[in-house]
């Protein structure tokens, strides 16, 4: 039997899930809604990896891309020289009029039309396939610019697996299925790369971001050795996590855990950051913050509702 459509026994239920115990019996209307289906597995993809283009995408329109570690240097200014470009054309006299600021500036369209293929792409179009695996190369390029800028600081570079690998989720999903080895495990190391690397930071293994502390003082109103204590056991819990999804008794809980803590770290950069007394009160600064970090909740998600799957068909 094709695994794509086995049916659940509509008997069989999971006592530590209520909440999606009740959501399988849920309704909108006449149209009955089970979050373990494969259209809504699906749909959970495609809202994740919108969220996170459309995410950057505003970063790209509003602010701009890490890239000056690429871009600024004797390697890139010698191969403008060789397309016959002078040191004024390549840097500008102003704000965005130069060759490399040209180009940076419409970055944001990138991340726009990916945003937009997130919910449209499908496996028999060839042309949004490779639309979307160029906003994964482009996601690469801006994660490894912020690896470098960091002082190439290896947490950097993996703690934002899940955004890079969004998309191929998405694609693999589409590919393969949704129970496929390789979906299965393209989502593991997107999880287990993400947790880890804030792992990495919060345990102190690297210099923890001083804009942790800052959340965190901030929201819980705690001291610096509370404060610390506090980031050490997330720290810790990020790894055990990691471990726990691949021990088949636990996995479940852990990416339960991980979709609470994903969405509530997400959401401690607005919560932290806005004020009444900013301009829209700090919207446009800090709401995207949660949006691009939308993989760090729906990655874990999707294996909670895949896992549950799994273990509803196995009983």
């Amino acid at each position: 039997m094709n695994s794509n459509k086995m049916s659940l026994s509509s008997g069989v239920s999971h006592p530590a899930f209520p909440l999606f115990n009740s959501l399988s019996h849920a309704k909108i209307g006449s149209m009955k809604i089970n979050p373990t289906s494969d259209d809504f597995l699906l749909k959970l993809l495609r809202l994740g990896t919108f969220l996170c283009f459309i995410g950057w995408a505003w970063v790209h329109f509003y602010w701009e891309g890490p890239y000056a570690v690429l871009v600024w240097n004797q390697s890139t200014y010698s191969l403008a020289q060789d397309m016959g470009y002078g040191w004024e054309e390549v840097v500008g006299t102003g704000a965005n009029d130069g060759l490399f600021q040209s180009i940076l500036s419409q970055l944001y369209w990138g991340y726009l039309i990916c945003a937009i293929l997130a919910f449209t792409v499908k496996k028999g179009k060839p042309i949004q396939v490779a639309m979307m695996c160029l906003g994964f190369c482009m996601l690469t390029v801006l994660m490894y610019a912020k690896y470098l800028a960091s002082k190439s600081q290896l947490p950097m570079l993996i703690e934002h697996g899940g955004q890079m690998l969004m998309p191929l989720i998405l694609l693999s999903a589409l590919y393969f299925g949704l129970r496929h080895s390789v979906t299965w495990w393209v989502a593991i190391v997107a999880f287990v790369t993400t947790f880890a690397g804030h792992g990495c930071y919060a345990l102190g293994l690297w210099p923890t971001p001083s804009n942790f502390y800052g959340m965190t003082t901030v929201i819980l109103g705690l001291n610096y050795e509370t404060t610390t204590l506090f980031l050490r056991t997330a720290g810790l819990l990020d790894f055990i996590i990691c471990v726990g999804v691949f021990i088949p008794r636990l996995r479940l809980y852990c990416v339960a855990y991980a979709v609470v803590w994903g969405l509530l770290t997400a959401l401690a950069r607005p919560v932290a950051g806005m004020s009444l007394e900013l301009n829209f009160w700090g919207a446009d600064q800090y709401i995207h913050e949660s949006i691009l970090r939308a993989p760090h909740y729906f990655i874990p998600l999707f294996l909670v509702l895949l896992f549950k799957k799994q273990k509803t068909s196995s009983s």
